[in-house]
């Protein structure tokens, strides 16, 4: 049928996509909630309260005239087919999946002045940088000269590398890391029982470096970055490290870090193995009043430092 009228076009436009798809595909259709539908072709496709949205797309809608046209590609012609008995409703089309990338270090420049440089201007302790650096944890990239902090499974073989550039803002995931497997610098014993935590690399280092400064121990203790809030990392490593008791949080002092906080806390307590073997699980954002890090706490305590020490130093030219 080549034509259809404004009356036809009206009633076509009536179903909604929930009710075409319990008629027409009711296998495409999945409940995801209690009052949420999506399909089994695209599960990022939701349905509720009379409307749909392709969340992966940024598309959405309220008919099923425009899911068919929007989604399954036909043109108006050929939806209004479907919806009047003209045609079958077409098969979804099943999405191609991603082919994963490799992963892939970048190559390492022989000597990472830059990378030491660029950590200790943000505060790191040299020690810190080199037990890194010995630990082929830590090194500068041979191209770019961003510092790449390296993932290393329980084997040490690399899984992860996240590179951050020594100048400007440049951060970025290398193709093919796994998430699970993210930067840690270990403790000076393997078996360990205490483990920090924070969201990224340069906060763990600032970690080890405000012990370090405090005068504690700070090699007895390992330093975990989770690429982020998620609990991916942190399970992983402590099914990687059965000796492991003591869990401080030190994700970010915002919203999202310390609903983090929340978040892994509740993932420990959730798993029968962890929750029987975790002692503690100390909730340790940095002080609000030195910003929202632990790097900015640690360039903070420095600059407090270097004031008191002006202080007490003895005035120019005075007798020795």
């Amino acid at each position: 049928m080549a034509y259809y009228t404004p009356e036809q076009v009206a009633k076509a436009k009536e179903w909604d996509l929930l009710t075409y798809l319990r008629v027409f595909e009711p296998g495409e259709l999945k409940k995801c909630g209690t009052n949420e539908y999506c399909t089994r072709t695209h599960d990022s496709l939701k349905i509720s309260n009379g409307k749909w949205n392709w969340h992966s797309r940024g598309i959405g809608g309220r008919t099923a005239l425009e899911y068919l046209i929007k989604v399954r590609g036909l043109d108006f012609l050929g939806a209004m087919n479907v919806l009047c008995g003209q045609a079958v409703p077409p098969e979804p089309k099943q999405p191609i999946p991603k082919k994963k990338p490799v992963f892939i270090l970048p190559a390492a420049c022989r000597v990472p002045s830059r990378a030491v440089a660029y950590l200790q201007s943000r505060g790191i302790d040299p020690d810190v940088i080199g037990a890194c650096i010995q630990a082929r944890i830590l090194y500068e990239s041979c191209k770019y000269h961003n510092c790449v902090f390296v993932g290393r499974d329980k084997a040490g073989k690399a899984r992860s590398a996240f590179l951050r550039g020594t100048f400007g803002d440049f951060k970025q995931e290398a193709a093919g890391s796994e998430k699970a497997f993210s930067f840690f610098l270990p403790a000076k014993d393997p078996e360990s029982r205490r483990l920090a935590v924070a969201e990224g690399a340069i906060d763990a280092l600032s970690l080890a470096s405000l012990v370090k400064m405090g005068g504690g121990p700070w090699q007895d203790c390992h330093y975990l970055s989770l690429g982020g809030t998620a609990p991916a990392a942190l399970l992983q490593f402590l099914r990687d490290h059965p000796s492991v008791t003591e869990i401080s949080l030190c994700l970010d002092n915002d919203k999202a870090g310390l609903e983090g906080i929340d978040r892994l806390t509740a993932a420990i307590r959730k798993d029968p193995e962890f929750s029987g073997r975790i002692a503690l699980i100390y909730p340790n954002p940095p002080p609000k009043e030195y910003g929202k890090d632990y790097n900015l706490y640690l360039t903070a305590r420095m600059k407090q430092r270097k004031v008191q020490r002006e202080k007490q130093a003895p005035p120019k030219g005075a007798e020795r």
